[in-house]
């Protein structure tokens, strides 16, 4: 289904400043719905003057829908609705009415200027010969406040230029609804609105209470005062803010109404996420937590590589300095994950980082079982991406081991890794231009771990063959992810 930028293109002339209005516009107009109590549609008008294209469409979260059927791309010719004729030719807001029940069908139509032309129209649609509403007091501040906006959009002043903050978690109408008066005080709040201000630690009714310097004083946070929140609680600009003590967390989003370019108030909504920003907090402590348990075991891991090292130097038999400077990569393998996981937050690993890490090591390691000959190349080929860090810690040790084996027992002077992801595996390919492996060899204790890893860990496979031209060894890892 096209929307609102390509309708705009294809079907009008509107120009690339007017289509960023709209976007405006219908970014923000879901608060326009909640007040009006109705659905909303923008209506454009064709370049060829025909009619009007429906190119947005936005239900109201605090009355039943009027629009069930998408009706975004719909054209609606000239004559058909007279109230979106009129909306246009006229440039001010059209009421609709249908004899003899004189129950409004669309009943409003408000143009939406800017720079002094009618770029679109946005229509309340309402059930047709549906008994009048029933409004109370929430209702009535609901439609005044909708009003003032609709007003707003037909001079051009909403939607607003620019916000002094953004903040999260942002509240809608039902979430607490103040209306201020030009001076700044409240003239309306409805209950949940209370309940909001009552959590921050309100003992009074809210009232008559200049807002903004209530706001202030509610809120404790460490450090400077914030300026916006005055400014925002106070209806002197357009943004949202957030107020914080030690007895909850609220947000509130502020909108200054206006009446032929003079301040007559401003709505306020707000949103108690006392409960948000606990959880949030304790997420925070919670992954802290994590990634100093990944850093001390890094540290750890390194520790007893050291221990490792410094006991190969004490011990004179080949052997014996061979098995443990294996076990110093089998242990440094693993401390790569880990370090990586202390320094990224999250379950997930770059594995292709992870391989160029274990590599390294391998590489660091060759001299000591390589000969004098020239250093083994090892190239690194194809990409992963990220893997949970249960399946990129074993896969990581046992590609170590299999290039490991390949420079100790193969003698490769070239040592070539394919790393792949299929759809639901992981695929590595190992290559070497080495001697290759006797049939009838007995699997050393690399070859041991390799399968112990992907085949009972990982529950993948390991596949061993000869190499493309005959010449040396290939090792095939499927992982399944």
């Amino acid at each position: 289904m096209a929307g609102l930028a390509h309708l705009a293109q294809e079907r009008t002339d509107l120009s690339e400043a007017d289509v960023d209005h709209l976007h405006s516009l219908v970014g923000s107009w879901g608060l326009l719905a909640d007040l009006a109590l109705s659905d909303l549609v923008l209506w454009l008008p064709t370049w060829n003057e025909a009619g009007y294209v429906a190119a947005a469409l936005v239900r109201p979260a605090t009355a039943a829908t009027a629009v069930p059927q998408d009706i975004v791309g719909v054209f609606v010719p000239r004559g058909q609705r007279t109230e979106l004729d009129r909306a246009g030719s006229l440039g001010r807001p059209v009421t609709s009415h249908v004899a003899p029940q004189d129950i409004p069908t669309a009943p409003e139509a408000y143009p939406v200027r800017r720079e002094g032309k009618v770029i679109g129209i946005v229509t309340r649609e309402v059930i047709a010969n549906r008994a009048p509403r029933v409004t109370g007091s929430v209702e009535e501040v609901y439609l005044a406040a909708a009003e003032d906006l609709f007003n707003m959009v037909c001079d051009g002043e909403f939607p607003y230029a620019g916000a002094t903050a953004t903040a999260s978690s942002a509240p809608r109408v039902g979430d607490g609804f103040i209306r201020l008066d030009a001076d700044g005080k409240v003239s309306y709040a409805s209950p949940n609105a209370q309940s909001v201000f009552r959590r921050l630690g309100l003992a009074t009714d809210l009232v008559g209470v200049n807002l903004a310097v209530t706001g202030t004083r509610l809120s404790h946070r460490p450090g400077p005062v914030d300026e916006s929140i005055g400014l925002v609680l106070g209806g002197r600009a357009a943004g949202s803010v957030e107020l914080e003590n030690a007895s909850g967390s609220m947000t509130a989003v502020g909108f200054p109404l206006m009446r032929q370019r003079h301040d007559s108030g401003a709505m306020v909504l707000v949103r108690d996420v006392t409960e948000l920003r606990r959880r949030d907090r304790a997420l925070l402590t919670k992954e802290a937590s994590i990634r100093e348990i990944h850093h001390r075991v890094k540290n750890n891991l390194q520790t007893v590589a050291a221990l490792l090292r410094l006991q190969a130097r004490r011990v004179t038999a080949p052997e014996a300095q061979l098995a443990l400077a294996e076990a110093v990569r089998r242990v440094a393998s693993v401390a790569v994950v880990h370090d990586m996981l202390a320094h990224e937050p999250g379950d997930t690993v770059s594995f292709d980082e992870v391989v160029a890490r274990v590599i390294g090591l391998v590489r660091e390691l060759a001299p000591a079982h390589a000969g004098d000959g020239p250093a083994t190349q090892i190239v690194c080929e194809g990409e992963v991406g990220n893997l949970p860090v249960e399946l990129a810690a074993p896969l990581a040790m046992a590609l170590s081991e299999v290039v490991d084996n390949a420079l100790e027992h193969a003698s490769a002077s070239r040592v070539v890794l394919n790393c792949s992801r299929a759809t639901g595996e992981v695929v590595v390919t190992i290559t070497d231009d080495g001697s290759g492996v006797a049939s009838d060899i007995t699997p050393g204790l690399g070859l041991q771990i390799v399968q112990t890893l992907v085949n009972d860990e990982l529950k993948g496979s390991v596949e061993i063959g000869d190499a493309p031209g005959g010449s040396g060894l290939l090792v095939k890892l499927r992982v399944p992810v």
